[in-house]
C-alpha cells in the first residue's frame, strides 16, 4: 500500500523509537560514578601499591658460622662453636646487639631474612634445607638465648663441610621454641622423604638430632 512520505517517515520513527526502547531495557545498569573530577585524577598515584611482606618467625641476631669436623653429633657438640661465636660478639663491646634477621623455620626449609636499616625484612635471604641440617640445640652455656644448628654445606666441587650457625634470640624461651620448631620440621621432612622413596623404611629419625635440654614430649615453659 502506498503511503505519503510524511506517514512513512512517522512510521519509521515509531519503529526506531520502539527498538531503541528495547535496547535501552536490555542494557546493563550504568555505574554510579562515570566521570572523575580533574583534581581527583591529578591526585591519584600512578605508583602501584606494594604489599608489605610478612614472615612468621623470630627476630634474632645472626652471630655467624664456624666450620666444625665430624659427621656424628651428640649432645653438647655445638658448645665450643657457640663459645667462639659468642666471644666474637663480645669484641663488639656492646651488651646487646640489635636484631638483624628474622629466622623462619618451615617444614622443608629454614629461611634467614636479613633486616634493612629500618628493621624490616629485605630481599636478602639465606636458605637452609632441613634435610641437610644434622643437629640443632638451644640453652647453651655461653648464653641460654642462643640457638644453633649444624648444616652440611655442599661446595662447588661437590665436596661438603659442616658449619655451625648460631643466632641470639630475644629470650631463652624463644630459643627453645626454635628448637622445637626445628624438631617438628625434621619430622615432616623425614616422613615426606620416606613417602617419596628417598629414604628407605629402615631409616630412622636418628639422622636428625635436636638438643634443647628438655624431653621430646615436653613443651617450652615460660621463664620465671
Amino acid at each position: 500500500m502506498w503511503q505519503p512520505a510524511t506517514e512513512r517517515l512517522q512510521h519509521f520513527q515509531t519503529m526506531l523509537k520502539t527498538k531503541l526502547n528495547v535496547l535501552t531495557l536490555r542494557k546493563e545498569p550504568l555505574p554510579t560514578v562515570i566521570f572523575h573530577e580533574p583534581e581527583a585524577i591529578e591526585l591519584c598515584s600512578t605508583t602501584p601499591l606494594m604489599k608489605k611482606s610478612t614472615h612468621n618467625g623470630y627476630k634474632v641476631t645472626y652471630l655467624g658460622k664456624v666450620n666444625i669436623s665430624g659427621t656424628q653429633f651428640l649432645s653438647g657438640c655445638t658448645e665450643s662453636a657457640v663459645v667462639g661465636l659468642w666471644d666474637r660478639r663480645a669484641l663488639a663491646q656492646e651488651d646487646h646487639l640489635p636484631a638483624n634477621s628474622i629466622l623462619e623455620i618451615r617444614p622443608f626449609q629454614v629461611r634467614l631474612h636479613h633486616l634493612d636499616g629500618r628493621g624490616e625484612a629485605s630481599l636478602n635471604m639465606d636458605t637452609y634445607q632441613v634435610a641437610r641440617i644434622a643437629y640443632c640445640s638451644a640453652d647453651h652455656c655461653a648464653s641460654p638465648n642462643v640457638f644453633a644448628w649444624i648444616y652440611r654445606e655442599i661446595n662447588d666441587d661437590l665436596s661438603f663441610q659442616m658449619d655451625c650457625h648460631a643466632v641470639e634470640c630475644e629470650s631463652k624461651l624463644e630459643a627453645k621454641k626454635l628448637a622445637h620448631s626445628m624438631m617438628e620440621a625434621f619430622r615432616k621432612t623425614f616422613h615426606s622423604m620416606r613417602s617419596d622413596g628417598r629414604i628407605h623404611k629402615s631409616g630412622s629419625t636418628d639422622e636428625f638430632a635436636t638438643d634443647d635440654s628438655a624431653p621430646d614430649d615436653s613443651t617450652p615453659e615460660e621463664d620465671g
